[in-house]
């Protein structure tokens, strides 16, 4: 992040367009630097492996909505290294046009996992459902349309960006609703000295009876406690899938670098793919 005017201000990619919750968490966590917009988890992802950004900023999880998978599945495949995970808690808001009423709602638009967020009001007030690649951009389609029985759910922050008025602040169904962001970066803009305290483990497993049992066993006999463990498929086979897991502790420690040496005899594949320091929000 650039601290004064004498640090090179850095490009900063991230998916959407302005007033979407991953700008909403670039600029927090790049206060001093230049967002950039690109349309796509995977182009944004790409703009760091091209050098045309020094770091992307994407989604990996949401509270109540779950996992970004496609994201997950970039951090598996890719080269990039995780450098960072905040918080940022997430307040879904109805938006609509100047002549809109809550009433005269009858449809809805926004990112599938903005929709599944917020389930319990829409299913309420019988609202026809659509879906699109972002939050803001939903809410620019709802100005671009003015069409006032059209509502899009997006932050507030989106409204005056776009013309638009809250008709309903927080229609999620929890109260406790809060995406989980990761910073990626190439490795050479990886600082080699820094301190934290979990890292990102990724691994698949031989294909042989009682594998993630043990390989779950290596890792605890080391005192290492896994905050997160999820599966996803792998793209080159049926039925076959890789593990992504948050780990708390140092990897690179004398004890870390021998659970993971032990780790090795149960996986096909083990990548540490990045380190953080947990429960930072933004």
């Amino acid at each position: 992040m650039a601290d004064s005017v004498n640090e090179k201000t850095l490009k900063i990619a991230y998916s959407g367009i302005e007033g979407s919750f991953a700008h909403i968490a670039t600029t927090r966590i790049f206060k001093d630097d230049e967002a950039v917009s690109y349309i796509g988890f995977s182009s944004a992802y790409k703009a760091v492996v091209d050098k045309k950004a020094d770091a992307v900023v994407l989604p990996i999880e949401n509270s109540f909505a779950g996992e970004v998978g496609a994201v997950t599945d970039l951090i598996h495949s890719g080269d990039l290294i995780v450098d960072g995970v905040y918080e940022l808690k997430v307040n879904q808001c109805l938006l609509g046009t100047a002549d809109s009423t809550e009433e005269g709602i009858k449809s809805v638009i926004s990112h599938p996992q903005a929709i599944e967020q917020c389930t319990g009001y829409i299913t309420e007030h019988g609202l026809e459902v659509s879906t699109c690649v972002n939050t803001a951009i939903a809410a620019k389609t709802v100005a671009d349309t003015n069409d006032p029985t059209l509502a899009a759910i997006a932050s507030k922050e989106t409204a005056p960006l776009y013309g638009l008025k809250i008709l309903h602040a927080d229609i999620n169904d929890s109260d406790t609703n809060v995406t989980k962001f990761a910073v990626l970066k190439r490795a050479e803009n990886i600082e080699s000295n820094k301190e934290y305290s979990a890292f990102v483990l990724m691994f698949t497993l031989k294909n042989e009876a009682g594998t993630l049992s043990r390989a779950i066993s290596v890792i605890a006999d080391y005192g290492y406690n896994m905050r997160v463990i999820k599966s996803r498929p792998l793209h080159d086979g049926n039925w076959t899938y890789y593990f992504y897991t948050e780990v708390e502790g140092l990897y690179d420690s004398p004890k870390g670098k021998e659970m993971l040496s032990k780790l090795k005899n149960e996986c096909t594949v083990l990548k540490i793919a990045g380190t953080y320091n947990p429960d930072i929000m933004i």
